[in-house]
């Protein structure tokens, strides 16, 4: 996934911006902070906060498999590398309490980068297999049945539920199937072990639909913004739904669009080009 790059009056708004443009929940996403804003007079802060961000990338099943195969040898050969950054020194005692605590600082970094390191891969199938058995028996337990379809690109994994009645697992704006796909990638984690695959879940297609409807919608109100002159702020929405609205509305040079506000009630704003 590229980078994208984003700027605002603080880092937090430069984050929010940003996971608008991917489109993602901010644990799925990583960030570079490139510039902050500066304290001035008065306690006003001078320049803007400059962000780098990308959905956080998969490492390859046969590095993961390198790294279980070594049994140990690679943080050897990490603690080698880190060696003569720890010489150099005097040999007076202060010296020496110094590179105690810098090699305490460090197997503590160490700690922590192991700590971030991404995920294995599972099999997309089985994660699949998974995912389609809990939502068929999800389907039952409130009285009506679907079937179950899955869409595999790399660790890309689409499953769709279909069936009748299956309103009450979308919800209103579709709040109820993020929920569900919440709840379904934590049973095929807990039945498979922690995994670095991306699973989405739709019912009935809702999420085409949605961004058809979606993108018909805000053309329309960029059009009444175009002619009245005037901004028009939209209801608030996941990320997921400001994007699509970003993306339909990005090959229009008369209007401009931007996110406001904190989460949940975080919206996009269209705005007359200029403005």
């Amino acid at each position: 996934m590229e980078w994208v790059e984003t700027t605002a009056s603080s880092v937090d708004e430069a984050k929010s911006i940003a996971l608008d443009r991917l489109g993602v929940d901010e644990q799925d996403a990583e960030f570079e902070i490139l510039e902050e804003p500066k304290p001035g007079l008065f306690g006003r802060m001078r320049g803007e906060a400059r962000v780098r961000a990308r959905v956080k990338p998969r490492t390859p099943r046969a590095k993961n498999d390198r790294r279980r195969r070594s049994d140990g040898r690679s943080e050897k050969r990490q603690d080698d590398r880190r060696e003569p950054r720890r010489e150099g020194g005097s040999s007076n005692g202060r010296s020496s309490g110094r590179r105690s605590r810098q090699e305490g600082s460090t197997m503590t970094d160490n700690d922590s980068d192991n700590a971030r390191e991404p995920r294995p891969a599972a099999d997309p199938a089985e994660v699949a297999a998974q995912a389609e058995k809990f939502l068929v028996g999800l389907a039952s337990a409130f009285g009506t049945s679907g079937t179950a379809s899955r869409s595999i690109d790399g660790d890309e994994i689409e499953v769709n539920l279909d069936g009748a009645d299956l309103g009450l697992l979308v919800g209103p704006r579709g709040s109820t199937l993020q929920a569900v796909q919440d709840l379904t990638r934590v049973v095929a984690q807990r039945r498979l072990g922690d995994h670095d695959t991306r699973l989405r879940v739709d019912v009935g297609g809702y999420r085409a639909k949605r961004k058809e409807a979606l993108g018909r919608f805000v053309n329309q109100v960029a059009d009444e913004v175009v002619s009245s002159g005037s901004a028009r702020a939209l209801e608030p929405m996941p990320a997921s739904d400001r994007k699509i609205i970003h993306d339909a509305l990005t090959g229009r040079t008369d209007i401009g669009t931007h996110s406001e506000g904190e989460e949940p009630y975080r919206r996009v704003v269209i705005t007359p080009a200029g403005a």
